[in-house]
């Protein structure tokens, strides 16, 4: 294998461990979104209803299925809830997420 072989094959073993850092980050941001609006909505099976958020991400790209999703649940509960409130939780919980997701190792 030539060096430059070598290199690109090293650019797109980042890549893939950066997109899938990414992706675990994005997924532990949106549990703890979860657990964060089940606390609003007095849910009891925060854990669950935390899960029901994740999954919810993988219906379109980006945040828009979260913030539907769960913009839909508050207005259900009859719970005030703005998008701007829960994207800057979201903006919150990520550094947050990282943190974890970086200590897992």
């Amino acid at each position: 294998m030539s060096g430059f072989d070598e290199r690109q094959k090293g650019f797109e073993n980042k890549f893939k461990h950066d997109q899938d850092l990414q992706f675990k980050v994005m997924a532990r941001r949106n549990k703890l979104l979860g657990q964060w609006v089940a606390g609003k909505l007095g849910r009891k099976d925060v854990d669950a209803y935390a899960k029901e958020v994740v999954a919810s991400d993988f219906e379109k790209a980006g945040d828009s299925d979260v913030v539907a999703k769960i913009l839909g649940d508050a207005k259900a509960a009859g719970v005030a809830l703005t998008e701007a409130e829960l994207r800057a939780q979201m903006e919150h919980l990520l550094p947050e997420a990282k943190k974890q997701i970086m200590a897992q190792g």
